[in-house]
């Protein structure tokens, strides 16, 4: 699984030793950076029990040791617009 910007991963010890207390992770991007095969730089926001962003990091993590919690919204299809009307606009006197 490629994490996409916004999945919400529960990242624990299976993903890096660093992780010895377990977090929940927003992801923002995952960077382009070298790394080991399977493993990945992260970029999100640490998140509390209530689901709020409390720390934004940079993780390194493998990427066989991530647990999606909630999937990104699938993105809405564009919509096009009509064409705006045009207003005549008249100069306004300012006193």
């Amino acid at each position: 699984m490629l994490p996409r910007s916004g999945d919400v991963l529960h990242v624990t010890r299976t993903a890096s030793v660093q992780f010895r207390k377990p977090i929940l992770f927003r992801v923002i991007r995952v960077l382009d950076r070298p790394t080991y095969d399977g493993w990945l730089w992260l970029e999100g926001y640490e998140l509390n029990a209530a689901g709020d962003a409390v720390n934004r990091r940079s993780v390194f993590v493998q990427r066989a040791g991530l647990q999606q919690v909630q999937a990104a919204p699938q993105p809405r299809p564009h919509t096009v617009r009509s064409a705006r009307r045009s207003t005549s606009r008249t100069p306004s006197r300012v006193s």
